[in-house]
Formats: C-alpha cells, structure tokens, sequence
C-alpha cells in the first residue's frame, strides 16, 4: 500500500504502486491459483510447498522492531523540542531558527520519500530538524494560551488511542477504494490550504483566511485532523500488511518515519485547534 500524509508523499513496504503489497504480477499470480504470488516477500520452498519462515527467524519486520524504531523516531523528535524549549526563548531569532530548521526538516523528509531504501540517518535528522520546529513553536503557543502544547499532546495521544481502537475492532476497513477517496479529499484540502496561503500572502484575504482564529479556523482545523486519523489507518494497514507479507525488518523505519509525520502534523494541528477555542473562552 502507498500511504501518505498531507504533506509528504511516501512509498508502500511493496516497493511499488500496489496496493497493500499486491503488485500487478503479484495479482497476477494469484489469480492464476499461486497463494505465495501475493506476498512480495515470501519465497516458497518449490520442493517441500511449505510457507515461508516466520518473520523472526529470517530478519523481518516484527511489531517489535515498528515499537522500538517509532520509539527512537518518537524520541528524537522530543529530544529536539524539549532542548529548542529551554535554549531558544520567544524571539525574532528563535522564529527564524524555527524556520529554517523546518525547511530543512521537509528536505530530508522529501529524500527520504523518494528513496527506494530507508535511511536511518535522513530519519532521525529529520526528527531532530523537526523537533527544533515543533519546541520553538510550542513554546510560542504556550506563552500565549499557557497550557495549549500539553492539551495538543494529550489531543493527541486520545485520537491516536481512539484510532488504533476503532481500526482494530474492524469498524474501519482500509481497502483500495477507502484509500482513493480519503486521498483524494486529502488532496483537495491541501490545493485549498495553498490557494489561501497565497491569498493571505498577497493580502487578499485578512486573518489568515480559512486558518483564522474564528470558527471558520476551527471546522478546517478539525477537518484536518479527521484527515490526519485518516492517514494513521494507512499507516496501520501499511504496517500490518508490511509484518503479514515478511517486509525486511529495515523497513520498520519506514513505519516509524511515516507513524511520525502523521503524528507531527495532528500534534500542529491540535496546537492551533486548541488555541482558537481558548481565544474565544
């Protein structure tokens, strides 16, 4: 499966465009009565027609390896805010600081998405990069609305918790028609965020447009939340089909860049969110 977030697009454990890890050949082959055509990953033994190894007897990615790296991945990402926090106060400097450290966030992110092998390095700069942003900002927010980034985080955390809860009681299914449609308002909602950003740039539009602090701000904060539990349903099915289908266990990085992006753009999002309801208290 190809899962993306809103802002960066990212490339499936299938190495293709498929599906959940069913390529072309792959459908193919099972159609044409081979069960092990279906997973890119699996090498059946012609002679004895057994299935493939266990994932931890032949190096592939586990739910543990997903854990841990998201939890390194996670971890830097904390690191870098918690340090931008204490050594960089409110100042025109740190904004710039803050800045460019989130350009060169999105650089790394944008190489890593289009390389064909997971780089632990890009990874984790980018969640260093990212923190920085994330600390600054925050820090930002909290001298404002005093308490709003510990808010965003507990936001945070409840529609991640409720996510995982929902997709695994199976009230959501992740099939190929569920993923076309979630991208492609995914889509429509960033070409929005974009044409008012340049009409907020040119001065067209006053208060930030549709990203103003009024109720207007609130329903698209909320709707680019809603997008941002969308993208943690592929990112699950992602993982899930990654460890089902016996992806090498480098690829539990890939989960944890793209577990991280999905979090980092609910956690911005709850931030404003929370914000805008204290503005109007």
């Amino acid at each position: 499966m190809r899962s993306s977030n809103p802002v960066f697009s990212r490339r499936g454990f299938s190495r293709d465009n498929g599906y959940a890890g069913f390529n072309t050949a792959a459908q193919a082959g099972y159609a044409q009565g081979n069960p092990y055509a279906q997973n890119p990953y699996a090498q059946q033994d012609v002679q004895q027609g057994a299935p493939p190894q266990a994932p931890a007897a032949t190096g592939r990615m586990t739910m543990d390896d997903v854990v841990m790296r998201s939890a390194i991945t996670l971890g830097t990402v904390a690191v870098g805010a918690a340090l931008a926090w204490v050594l960089l106060p409110v100042s025109t400097t740190s904004y710039g600081l803050a800045f460019g450290a989130a350009i060169i966030a999105m650089v790394l992110a944008l190489v890593q998405s289009f390389k064909r092998t997971p780089s632990p390095a890009l990874i984790l700069g980018y969640a260093a990069f990212e923190g920085v942003f994330l600390g600054v900002i925050s820090e930002m927010y909290n001298s404002r609305w005093s308490g709003a980034p510990f808010q965003a985080v507990l936001g945070t955390m409840a529609v991640s918790a409720a996510t995982l809860l929902v997709y695994k009681a199976g009230w959501i299914r992740v099939t190929a028609r569920y993923a076309r449609i979630g991208m492609a308002i995914a889509m429509a909602f960033i070409l929005v965020m974009a044409v008012n950003l340049l009409l907020v740039a040119f001065g067209v539009a006053e208060d930030g447009g549709l990203r103003s602090f009024g109720p207007l701000g609130a329903i698209v904060g909320i709707i680019a939340i809603v997008l941002g539990a969308f993208f943690l349903t592929l990112d699950f099915k992602q993982i899930e089909d990654g460890i089902a289908y016996g992806a090498p266990r480098s690829e539990s990085w890939l989960a944890a860049f793209g577990l991280t992006l999905t979090l980092v753009w609910i956690y911005v999002e709850m931030l404003r969110l929370v914000a805008i309801f204290s503005s109007n208290d």
